[in-house]
């Protein structure tokens, strides 16, 4: 699946907050030391660490590293193979929906007022019958995918935050939303998309395991929705 199908997924602004909460409180814990009150302190406090103050500043999509380790591809396969035969069932519902609609234009002038009225009516069901089956599957697909954004992400931060301790970050900014980013540009040395792509599959290795099989002849599914089938194909 590639991040333009990915884009879709509600992960922005719930992720960016948990990395922008992280970065701040890098800096809050930092100014909370800071204004204690002497008199409040221990007599005798630890030294001050002598290591150097971390000064980088980090870029990462977390988007594109869900999407792009090795758990997030194999979630997104199993995703895929789940709601393949829903996929299916919709199309066929949908070309259902479409013969009987030619079908209807075709015999129009030879038919009956009341015929007509009937045929049209059954379209009708058959056309609400399917916008009901295809919301309810994409309102379940979305959730699935919510789930494992979710499940993944809350690891990957966790990963993130050892990851930047590890290599003298002292922000890391996600840029997953252009629309919300504050990053308009960035050199190539300050993402470190891939860097946490890599230190998060070694953290999990069981995401690396080969994917769920596909069922034989199914259809491919599309990002955010289960079907390709037109939720409202229009009326006789």
């Amino acid at each position: 699946m590639s991040m333009a199908q990915f884009r879709n997924l509600a992960l922005s602004v719930g992720l960016s907050a948990i990395v922008g909460t992280f970065a701040c409180a890098q800096g809050a814990a930092g100014n909370a030391a800071a204004a204690t009150p002497a008199a409040s302190k221990p007599a005798a406090s630890a030294p001050a660490p002598t290591g150097p103050v971390p000064t980088k500043i980090g870029v990462v999509n977390i988007q594109q590293a869900i999407q792009e380790c090795a758990e997030g591809k194999k979630e997104i396969d199993t995703l895929q193979a789940k709601f393949a035969p829903k996929q299916v069932e919709l199309k066929t519902q949908s070309d259902d929906v479409e013969a009987l609609k030619k079908q209807y234009q075709t015999q129009a002038d030879k038919l009956s007022d009341d015929e007509k009225t009937s045929r049209a009516k059954a379209i009708d069901t058959k056309q609400k019958a399917l916008q009901r089956n295809y919301e309810d599957a994409q309102a379940e697909f979305q959730q699935a995918e919510q789930d494992v954004i979710n499940r993944i992400g809350s690891k990957m931060v966790a990963v993130l935050e050892k990851y930047a301790n590890a290599n003298g970050f002292a922000v890391v900014l996600d840029v997953s939303n252009p629309q919300t980013s504050p990053v308009l540009w960035a050199t190539q040395g300050t993402v470190i998309t891939k860097e946490l792509v890599d230190a998060y599959d070694k953290e999990n290795p069981a995401g690396a395991t080969a994917p769920a099989a596909k069922p034989a002849g199914a259809a491919k599914a599309p990002a955010s929705r289960p079907a390709t089938a037109s939720p409202t194909p229009k009326k006789p």
